[in-house]
């Protein structure tokens, strides 16, 4: 067998086996089977929302589209109508009052 870490395997026998395997423990490379299936069920949760978060974007992408139709239509609507200024040819003054009605003080 060839040497692993510096120690051939074949010549240490299960006390090598048992370092080997507490090596790999160590370092990451072998891990126990609870914390490999928590990490599956992690990654299914993260998978599920990452799902939930796309469709509620799209959702939200297909309003906003309708939003912003609506809102061109009405910025055309109030383009269309006709200005004060236009309609007799003079200027309109800001200081002039729509209602004729005086003002009164409570």
């Amino acid at each position: 067998m060839s040497e692993l870490f510096g120690i051939n395997v074949a010549d240490g026998g299960a006390v090598a086996l048992l370092i080997l395997v507490f090596l790999f423990v160590l370092t990451g490379k072998l891990v126990p089977r609870k914390t490999h299936e928590d990490a599956l069920a992690d990654r299914d949760n993260w998978r599920s929302a990452y799902l939930q978060s796309e469709e509620a974007r799209r959702l939200e992408h297909e309003q906003t589209g309708e939003l912003l139709e609506m809102a061109r239509l009405g910025g055309n609507i109030l383009t269309a109508l006709p200005h004060p200024a236009q309609a007799d040819g003079e200027e309109v003054d800001a200081g002039v009052r729509v209602d004729p009605t005086p003002r009164t003080r409570l």
